[in-house]
């Protein structure tokens, strides 16, 4: 019933549905800014900048994965980050999530990729549980940072 596929340029409106879907579950709407364009461009441009792949269950989209290459300098070798992971809720609990990670995993053991790293919401318990259950280990002592907007080009720029 679970078949995984790799995302097509047609698949750009679909996709950006399910990241409006996913921004809502993580109360982070006010922050989206993506466009059709953008994943266009991005995910299937001159030098695309991220894969995806699509599960569907009995052929109706069911979830999604995006990810991306990064690199580690300690293993020298390369990683994947998966910056979403996403299921439906009326198709949750089937093991969609399950098959969208394994699906990652396998491509990331068959790139020879040293690590497969993502993050989750402190407040995200049932992903948090999911993640723990098939392998994952929370990496405690790591913090996040991020620039971006004004912050992001004043630090360009040479202003901080």
């Amino acid at each position: 019933m679970l078949k995984i596929r790799w995302a097509v340029a047609e698949d750009v409106p679909l996709i950006l549905g399910m990241v409006r879907e996913l921004a809502e579950y993580e109360h982070l709407v006010d922050t989206l800014r993506v466009s059709a364009e953008d994943l266009l461009r991005d995910g299937w441009g001159e030098e695309p900048k991220f894969r995806c792949v699509i599960a569907e269950w009995e052929r109706e989209a069911a979830g999604y994965a995006l990810f991306f290459h990064n690199y580690s300098t300690f293993r020298g070798r390369p990683g994947l980050y998966l910056e979403d992971v996403f299921v439906r809720p009326s198709y949750r609990g089937r093991g969609i999530g399950r098959g969208l990670l394994t699906h990652v995993a396998q491509i990331a053991v068959r790139e020879q990729c040293a690590r497969f790293e993502w993050q989750v919401l402190d407040w995200n318990t049932p992903a948090i549980d999911f993640y723990k259950s098939v392998g994952a280990v929370e990496l405690s002592d790591w913090r996040t940072m991020r620039v971006q907007g004004d912050a992001l080009q004043l630090l360009a720029d040479g202003d901080r």
